[in-house]
């Protein structure tokens, strides 16, 4: 065998630049071993300040994924009754030609409205994820509610800042006392980790972690306070209590830059540590403890995350939590201030990626999170509008990330709906479809990021060849859009073209200079990014205690003038006696990665996290088959001891697919759909249940 020359091997063997596509904020900065045609090796940017070279482990093993034997690699058309997985391949063009007719078909039945393309997350380019509202918009489709993750806790701080941003998060490495509040970084944000650490080690500061289970990030914690479920605006107001008693509150502060301080500290007169311990279930002493930290550490950084998103009181919990840094007047300080996500500091025009021009405002929204009540015909549901007999689905699993599965699975085994599922393994949903297409990964065709956990937007080349038949999303809308008689200027682009002619709209460098550069820093300066010279977005520049929660969305009634716990959570009762919390496993980001060894071996199987007394009372051990259930339906899934949790809360870390479960039905059968205030949203943190031995 001939040796390979030197200057052959380098040629083989490149470095290319990407950033991860997946749903979490960090979305880091990649550097990837190409070799061969494929990736290899994946690795954080060290040159990326946000990054710091550091990513989850998930993602440094993505070749494993990338480079998957049970990929999809051709079109597929059903044989057998749904769910069945019984496909023959066909071409790309009878699987676009046959969508493209039952599309037409459905149409021409029951209008535009009953085609409803649904989507979100498994990649967060703006390109290849949203490009499907631009066939949307041209067609009159029925529009998307996109409810399933953020729009609780944005509502919260938006109703408290008035605008999407706050201070750098890389200024968590400068703080003196770093809270992360509702997410743990652990398992869904590591670079949150990275800068946390560095202010621990670099300046000694202390780590606070506020979280219903004793989980990865709070093991690293110098104080981990361990409240229950959705009483996070309970502690909030116990904390400030504390604050205004004990001389910490900043008056002056908030004599510049806030609402209604006078009033506030009178209506916390009567939410003292008492009441908000018997509320949380944490100690009064825990609870003075975190106050008193936060009033002499004046430059602390409180991390919001997304687990305010999981309850239906979290619009409210994220607003009374973003309320403390201002009665402590952390905002006026480097490494201070309370931070959520930076989207609203991007000015991108998408008016060629979504086709904008075309969206006509009377076409119905229909809830993501509620694709059940939806594909049963609930009324309210469909917007008292025709019946969804059409579903064309990329970047999403809802036959497994759904709440109300039992619903989301009767509807998908309609005979008279029409799937198409673009996707990269024959996910749960993709089983339940008409035709499947096989889809790219993101270093299979170009697209731009946008990064809200941090402040970079973010280039993503076409590194290599697509394995197989794998089709981009983008191909895959724009051939559609011919054969739908669908017309706008973005059909007829690539989309390197699209990337590159949405950059120089938004003011922002093109798509040579970001192959140079591989990301652009976007964060402004650090009077703006700390809300200072009037820079809160409401319309008086400052800052609310009381918000107008009617700004934030139409079921505004029952939310509170001012920060409070507000009761409207699925409280046990004596029939549900456990409050049950759907954590993120370690090893998967929603249902991605489910498919590969490494990540699936490292979480051992499906299990329900309790109290070994609440175990003792119930009667079983540690690995003993359960079930589990509420008016919703019920499961089996097996024990696991753990008291790093309160009494009568359970946790289920997932989300492992559907035939992961003893009875092939996944943990979101159990979750409710029904819409939070004030403008929507999946509780999948928010759910009483029953546990008895099987």
């Amino acid at each position: 065998m001939n040796a390979i020359a030197p200057k052959q091997k380098a040629e083989r063997h490149k470095i290319g630049h990407s950033a991860c596509p997946h749903d979490c904020p960090s979305t880091c900065a990649l550097e990837i071993d190409l070799q061969d045609g494929k990736i290899g090796r994946v690795r954080g940017a060290a040159g990326n300040s946000y990054t710091a070279g550091v990513i989850c482990a998930k993602v440094a093993r993505y070749a494993e994924r990338a480079n998957h034997a049970d990929r999809l690699l051709k079109p597929l058309l059903r044989t057998g009754p749904k769910g069945s997985g019984q496909f023959a391949e066909i071409g790309w063009a009878e699987a676009l030609d046959r969508t493209a007719e039952a599309l037409l078909a459905a149409e021409a039945r029951y209008g535009a409205e009953t085609v409803w393309p649904y989507f979100y997350a498994g990649t967060m380019g703006l390109v290849q994820r949203d490009g499907i509202n631009r066939l949307r918009h041209a067609k009159h489709y029925s529009g998307q509610h996109s409810t399933i993750c953020v729009t609780l806790a944005r509502a919260g701080y938006i109703a408290a800042t008035g605008h999407l941003s706050g201070p750098d998060p890389r200024e968590m490495a400068k703080s003196d006392c770093v809270v992360i509040w509702g997410t743990n970084a652990v398992h869904t944000q590591v670079n949150v980790m990275t800068h946390a650490i560095r202010a621990r080690k670099e300046r000694g500061a202390k780590l606070v972690v506020i979280d219903p289970y004793r989980n990865a990030t709070a093991e690293q914690a110098d104080m981990h306070l361990m409240l229950r479920p959705g009483t996070d605006g309970a502690l909030a107001c116990g904390v400030m209590h504390v604050l205004f008693k004990e001389g910490f509150a900043d008056r002056d502060y908030m004599a510049r830059y806030t609402d209604v301080p006078d009033e506030l500290e009178r209506h916390l007169q009567s939410r003292d540590p008492a009441w908000a311990a018997a509320i949380t279930g944490l100690g009064v002493d825990e609870i003075v403890a975190f106050a008193r930290l936060l009033g002499e550490r004046k430059r602390h950084y409180i991390r919001l995350g997304y687990g305010f998103s999981r309850s239906r009181n979290g619009a409210p919990n994220m607003h009374a939590a973003t309320c403390i840094a201002s009665v402590t007047g952390a905002w006026q300080y480097e490494g201070g201030g309370a931070f959520h996500n930076n989207g609203a500091i991007f000015h991108w025009n998408k008016a060629l990626i979504e086709g904008l021009d075309l969206r006509d405002p009377t076409v119905r929204d229909l809830d993501q999170s509620r694709i059940g009540p939806v594909l049963v015909g609930e009324a309210e549901a469909l917007k008292h509008g025709p019946p969804v007999t059409a579903l064309l689905i990329q970047n999403t699993n809802p036959m497994a990330v759904a709440p109300e599965l039992a619903k989301v699975h009767r509807g998908f085994a309609r005979d008279d709906l029409f799937v198409c599922v673009h996707e990269q393994f024959m996910t749960d949903t993709a089983k339940m479809a008409d035709i499947v297409l096989p889809a790219t990964m993101f270093t299979e065709h170009d697209d731009i990021y946008q990064a809200g956990g941090q402040q970079h937007i973010l280039l993503g080349p076409k590194l290599v060849e697509a394995p197989g038949e794998a089709r981009e999303n983008h191909y895959v809308i724009c051939e559609l859009a011919k054969r739908l008689g669908a017309e706008h200027e973005g059909f007829q682009l690539s989309a390197r073209e699209i990337v590159d002619r949405t950059l120089a709209a938004s003011r922002y460098p093109g798509f040579e200079t970001l192959e140079t550069e591989h990301w652009h820093d976007c964060q402004p300066d650090f009077r703006r990014s700390h809300f200072l010279d009037g820079f809160f977005g409401h319309a008086d520049g400052r800052f609310h205690f009381s918000p107008d929660w009617s700004a934030m969305g139409p079921d505004h009634q029952r939310l509170p003038r001012l920060p409070d716990h507000v009761d409207l959570i699925e409280a046990a009762d004596a029939e549900h006696p456990f409050r049950l919390v759907t954590a993120p496993a370690r090893n998967f980001l929603n249902t991605s990665f489910t498919e590969t060894p490494t990540s699936a071996g490292r979480e051992a199987r499906p299990s329900v996290m309790l109290h070994s007394e609440d175990a003792a009372a119930l009667g079983v051990a540690d690995g003993a088959l359960l079930r589990m259930g509420n008016k919703r339906g019920d499961l089996a899934i097996h024990a696991r001891i753990f008291n790093g949790v309160q009494r009568g809360v359970v946790i289920v870390e997932s989300l492992w697919p559907n035939s992961a479960f003893v009875e092939g039905i996944g943990i979101n059968l159990l979750i409710g759909a029904d819409p939070a205030p004030p403008n929507g949203g999946a509780a999948f943190h928010d759910t009483a249940v029953w546990l008895r031995q099987a």
